[in-house]
This record gives C-alpha cells, structure tokens and sequence, in this order.
C-alpha cells in the first residue's frame, strides 16, 4: 500500500496506526509533518520522552532494532521507534552502485521483519526512513529495491513539490502567518529557495517576525533576509538581456556590483539561462506550460515564472544568437578563471555584446 503525506495523517488522525510504515524519498518538509502527526497520535505531551526512540542502521542492526520493538517499556505504553537509513537493511551488494543482486540474499532480513509483521507489539509503531534516494534518475533502481525489501509495509511517499505545490504551499504559510506576500515578490522567494519546502516555510516565518502584518513585504526585504534572494537582481539582468534592453542590463549590473554580488556567480546563471532558451528554441516550445512541461521530461525542475523568463529569452534571440550569446559567456567565463583585475569591465562587455543591435 502505497500513501501520500496528506492520506497517512488523515488515516493516523482517525484510526489506530499501522505497526510499521517505510518513509521514502527526500521531502523533509512533508516527513517533519507526518512525523510530528504521528508522534502527536502515540506519545502526545510529555510521553514522547520515554516513548521516542531515534536510531539508524548505520549504528545497529535489523535484527537488534526488531527486538528492541519486541521488548517492553518501563516507563512507556506507547512507543515509536523511528529507524534511519532504511536501505542498510538490505545486503550490501544490493546497496552498492550495482543493484544486480539474485533476489534470495534479501530474503533472511525480510522474512525477519516479515515474523515481526505477524506478531507486532502492540502499542508500539516502527517506521523505516529512507532519505538517500530519491525518485528519478539513476535512484529510480535502487529505490525500487528499497520498495520491494519493505512490500509489506506501508509505504509513504515523500516526493518533491511540483512549481505549482510549491506556490499553494507558500501561499497557505503566508495565510496563516497574516504575511502579505505579492505575486512578484513571492515568485523571487520561490526561485531563492529553488522550491524547497523546508526553506520557504522557514523563510516565510523569518519574513512575518520582521515584516509583520501592517505592510507588503518587498524585494529589498528579500534581498536583506532571504539567502540567495540576490538573484531576483540577476533574473532582472536576464530579462533586461533577452528584451535587447541595454540600460536596464547596465542598470541590474550595476545593482549586483554595489551589492557585492560575485559577478563570476552571476555568470553561471546568465549561461543557465541561455542555454534553457537555445534548448526551447531547438524544441520550438511556444509557451510557459509547454517549457515546464518539456524540461520536466529532462528532469529539470522549473518555475512559470522561470519558465515565462526562458520563453521571453528564447524569443528575443535567434537561434544563432542564441549560441552566439552561449559561446560569449563561455569566453567571459574564460577571462574570469584567466585572473582578469577588472570584473566589471569584463561583464560591461559581455552585456554590450549581448545588448548590440540586430544586424
């Protein structure tokens, strides 16, 4: 069986919890709040001090973590056992870069869990984390490996926020903080912390404390607390670029330099742009949904916003300028590692290449 983070705390909230659950995938944000239902279900108040046992098995065994959970408390009814690196269950040869392994090296651990499974202890919840993998790329295998060792559990699933989750989470912590959060400066809070959960929920606590509720949360707000917010700066140079519009490209350079932004930083994320647009230009994508949709088959995650920025580049250039623009941030990039004194003037002159006027 097979559970998302919202359908495990509804079931935990209305009837008794599974003996056991397998946590997998790299979400924090969302196995924080499954974890604190589930500890707020079986040790609420002071019980979750005797009641809560961490571990991992990098520091024990299966076989030892089973009988602890066969073992009865002293001092508590209830307990949970929450066990880290879920996969150093499985026999090494299984875990290691090849997953080729005959299926019978996993059967001694299992069938041990499986008796457990037969005879729980009642009163008491395992859950096996696994964080390590996640759920595409070359972890799609092993993580399959992690599943079928632990079929007979539960599992609950801990992807990624998708761009437009990530903008309904932020929007419900704004809510509930009373942080009145605009459409631009939320999409710059969002591309700061590259959707992470965890951050944007911290985040958006730090901003309510210093903002408060009387006013709009602005830029140089981000800018002065958010890390990484100094790049809704570069996205402005970016746009300023694929829009041909030299004043304001020298305009944004400007901002980054009094800033102290790392100009060679700044670079990496003009050529990231770049070379999104060429790779929309080549696949002659026409529209935000389409580019979100396209680069998500790439395993690159993107924003609307980013996406419209990637669109909007894309179509002020051609695909000549394009790879033109890519070959000339290469070359800057170049001068940056070759030690050239004045920073400035090499990205003046990048921004006067990429600004020239069409032939």
């Amino acid at each position: 069986m097979t559970l998302t983070p919202e359908q495990f705390i509804a079931r935990i909230a209305k009837q008794p919890p599974h003996p056991a659950y397998l946590f997998i995938g790299q979400e924090s944000y969302q196995r924080r709040l499954c974890k604190q239902a589930l500890l707020d279900r079986m040790l609420p108040g002071e019980l979750r001090a005797d009641g809560l046992t961490q571990t991992d098995l990098e520091n024990t065994t299966l076989p030892e973590i089973l009988d602890d959970a066969r073992s009865l408390s002293l001092f508590a009814s209830d307990r949970v056992l929450w066990v880290g690196s879920a996969e150093l269950a499985l026999p090494r040869r299984i875990t290691a870069e090849s997953v080729e392994s005959p299926d019978s090296a996993e059967k001694p651990a299992a069938s041990e869990l499986a008796a457990y499974l037969a005879a729980p202890t009642p009163g008491t919840v395992l859950v096996f984390e696994c964080s390590r993998y996640d759920f595409a790329g070359d972890d799609r295998a092993k993580l399959e490996r992690v599943q079928k060792f632990y079929s007979d559990l539960p599992a609950v699933e801990l992807r990624h926020f998708t761009p437009e989750s990530s903008r309904f989470l932020a929007q419900q912590l704004a809510k509930q903080h009373g942080l009145r959060l605009a459409g631009a400066e939320l999409a710059i809070l969002l591309d700061a912390v590259a959707g992470d959960a965890s951050r944007l929920a911290s985040e958006i606590e730090k901003l309510s404390l210093f903002v408060g509720t009387e006013r709009n949360v602005t830029a140089d707000d981000l800018r002065s607390l958010v890390p990484n917010a100094a790049q809704s700066t570069i996205f402005a140079l970016v746009n300023a670029l694929g829009k041909r519009d030299r004043a304001a490209a020298l305009r944004s350079l400007d901002i980054l330099i009094r800033e102290g932004e790392y100009l060679p930083l700044a670079l990496t994320f003009l050529n990231t742009q770049f070379r999104l647009a060429l790779a929309a230009k080549e696949a002659r994508i026409a529209s935000a949904q389409q580019a979100i949709s396209f680069f998500a088959k790439l395993n690159v995650r993107m924003w609307r916003d980013r996406a419209e920025q990637v669109i909007a580049t894309a179509g002020a250039f051609s695909r000549e300028h394009l790879a033109a623009a890519v070959a000339a941030i290469y070359e800057t990039d170049k001068k940056f590692r070759e030690g050239y004194k004045d920073d400035r003037l090499v990205m003046e002159s990048l921004v006067l290449a990429l600004t020239a006027p069409r032939a």
